[in-house]
This record gives structure tokens, C-alpha cells and sequence, in this order.
């Protein structure tokens, strides 16, 4: 995975496309009715990362590639979405293809914004979306256990698939999650060519009013932080009605309005940070004089596989790995330095990456 993505779901009018803009500064339509997203929105956005700026200017780098994060701005579902409501099938089957969700939840009052269902209700909203996420799964496990138990007869290797696949209908059917079954890694390999939605880690952003800014939580606010907490979901709280304003400003502006309400991060960057940490992601750099650059890997990832993420030669004709630490690499101001002073460690395939490691791979 070289790319995070997340869809971005909720109910009509919450904020979705507000937030997205802000995201991609794409200018993504954003209107006061429902279904003013049709077609997916798909932004490309950096992950903000102030050691790529300190490197470059070390390594006197033409050029810096952040991380990136795609973000799908998945269009209002509503009720019955599952059975073709609203824009339905096509929607779902646009956050089959993402690696997490973002579910964005409105705190806010305001009478000037409609509501889908007439008043607020933060929970009440997350489980119209919860349901139709569910029943979607429901409908397409469904079709897989009657297709597969066909050819159970044949091939009766499929009966493991076939078994495991029961296990999560049956949960879904009580409207749990599909992450909510404990399933062996055995098990999860063996339906992992069927991908459920609800079987993907979830964000729930609560978009609150901006006079809700100086304590970040309200009532709803408290009753998403409670759910999510129930789930082993997380939670963010930001204002995305802010963050397209702070979108339009350039960087040292942004940073002075931040601090001005009291703030040091925006929200986008905490949502962007909070997405890598749900799905154990973390980021290793490499810097010379063409760029400096950050790469994406899983947590746990073994340097040639971190080489693959460069180009698959490098993990084919891995041979070692020269690691600096991030901070040991600033200190000594370049890599023959940190050389000179025993901070850059060779190390093997067997080495586990770490957050912030600036590696050169030696290959053949």
C-alpha cells in the first residue's frame, strides 16, 4: 500500500463535501441539498511533514514528495442506500475499494442546514449509515455462500471459506460489524478476496460549529467519542466549515489564524495522522540531491519490503540497508558525517523498520 486511501461517508448534509473541499482545496460541489455529490470525489492529498523540509535543505534536494493520502468523497447515503435508495449500489461499491472510512457525524445546531431526518441525532446518524453498510455486506456474503457451496461438491477445499463466510453473515445479521468478529489469521486470508466494508476501520469525525471551537466538544460530541470508544473505532473533533476557510489561506497565515483560536494543528492533519495510526502505517524517508522524499509502509515492515516500495528491483536484489536515525541524521547535518560518527547502522533483511528511519538500500 504506497497510497492510504478512505472514503468519506455520512449523511446527506453533515458536512461531507465541505470537509472534502478543505481536504483536496479541490472545490468539490458543496450545496445545501441532498444528493449534490454524484460521482465520486477523488483528491490527492500530502501528508505534512516538517522532516522532509529539514532533510531537503541538508541534502540540498531539487525536489520533496510527502506521503499521500487519497480521499473519496463518497456521495450522501440515506436510508434503504442498500436496496438502491437514493444513489445507492454505486456509492457502496465505490467504499469496497478503500482501505478505511472516514464517517463524518454532525454536532452542530443550525437551522439554517437541513437535516435528512428533521433534528439532530449524532448516533441516530451513524446507525442509518452503520445499517446500510451492514445490509450491503449482508447481500453480497449472501451471493458468495450460494455461489460457493455450488462448488463445495467439487472442491471441498472451499468448505474452510464456505464456514467462515457463515460466521460473519451470521454476525451481520444481528447488525454487527463484520470487524466485530474475532476471526484467525487463517481465516481472514482465506475471504480476504471478498472485501467488506464493514469489515474496515473507521474514523468518526465530528463536525462541530465554530462556537464550539474553544472547548472542541459539545453533547453530541461526547455521544460519538462513547460509541466509537464501544466499537475500538476512533474519533476526531473538527470543524470543517474552519478548515475549508483555513484550506484558502497559505501556510503561515493558516498558522497564525490557528493560533489565534487556540489551536496547533489543523483538523485535516490530525484526520490525515489519525488514518495512518488506525491502519499501523508509518512513514521511512530517503534524501539525496534529486529529492527527499517519504514512503508509506505497514508497521512491522522488514527493509526489502520497504525497498519494494521504492521499485520491486530493489527488493528482489536487496542486498543491505544503511539506517540513520531521523534525529541523529539532523545532528550530524549529512550522511557521510553521521557515517564518520558510527550513526549509520548496516543492517539485513531481517531488520524491522522504524518510523523515521532515512535509509539508502544497497542492491544488486
Amino acid at each position: 500500500m504506497s497510497n492510504l486511501s478512505c472514503g468519506i461517508v455520512g449523511l446527506p448534509n453533515v458536512g461531507k463535501s465541505t470537509l472534502f473541499n478543505a481536504l483536496t482545496k479541490k472545490g468539490a460541489q458543496a450545496a445545501n441539498y441532498p444528493f449534490c455529490t454524484i460521482e465520486p470525489n477523488v483528491g490527492i492529498v500530502p501528508l505534512e511533514d516538517h522532516r522532509l523540509e529539514v532533510l531537503s535543505k541538508i541534502s540540498k534536494t531539487k525536489n520533496i514528495v510527502p506521503a499521500q493520502v487519497t480521499f473519496v468523497d463518497i456521495a450522501g447515503l440515506v436510508k434503504g442506500a442498500s436496496q438502491g435508495e437514493g444513489l445507492g449500489n454505486q456509492f457502496l461499491a465505490n467504499i469496497r475499494e478503500t482501505d478505511a472510512i472516514v464517517h463524518v457525524v454532525r454536532c452542530f445546531e443550525d437551522p439554517n442546514v437541513i437535516h435528512v431526518s428533521g433534528r439532530v441525532n449524532p448516533i441516530d446518524d451513524i446507525e442509518v449509515i452503520n445499517t446500510e453498510l451492514v445490509l450491503s455486506d449482508l447481500q453480497m456474503i449472501e451471493n458468495v455462500i450460494t455461489r460457493l457451496e455450488k462448488q463445495v461438491k467439487s472442491k471441498k477445499e472451499l468448505q474452510a471459506t464456505v464456514d467462515t463466510l457463515k460466521k460473519v453473515y451470521q454476525a451481520l445479521n444481528q447488525g454487527q460489524p463484520a470487524r466485530s468478529v474475532d476471526l484467525s489469521e487463517e481465516e481472514k486470508q482465506l475471504i480476504k478476496t471478498y472485501p467488506m466494508i464493514t469489515s474496515k476501520k473507521v474514523v468518526y469525525a465530528c463536525n462541530i460549529d465554530e462556537q464550539t471551537l474553544s472547548s472542541m466538544t459539545n453533547q453530541y460530541v461526547e455521544q460519538v467519542k462513547e460509541y466509537a470508544k464501544k466499537e475500538n473505532s476512533s474519533s476526531i473533533v473538527l470543524c470543517a466549515k474552519l478548515e475549508e476557510e483555513l484550506a484558502q489561506l497559505d501556510k503561515e497565515e493558516a498558522k497564525e489564524f490557528l493560533n489565534t483560536l487556540g489551536l496547533s494543528d489543523t483538523g485535516l492533519n490530525r484526520l490525515i495522522k489519525e488514518s495512518f495510526k488506525l491502519l499501523g502505517l508509518i512513514t521511512f524517508l530517503t534524501t539525496g540531491d534529486i529529492e527527499t522524499r517519504a514512503w508509506t509502509v505497514q508497521m512491522g515492515a522488514k527493509a526489502p519490503e520497504a525497498a519494494g516500495k521504492i521499485h520491486s528491483d530493489l527488493e528482489k536484489g536487496f542486498i543491505r540497508a544503511e539506517v540513520i536515525n531521523y534525529e541523529d541524521f539532523v545532528a550530524c547535518n549529512s550522511r557521510s558525517n553521521a557515517k564518520e560518527q558510527g550513526k549509520a547502522r548496516m543492517e539485513g533483511k531481517d531488520y524491522i523498520v522504524k518510523d523515521g528511519d532515512v535509509i539508502l538500500f544497497y542492491h544488486n
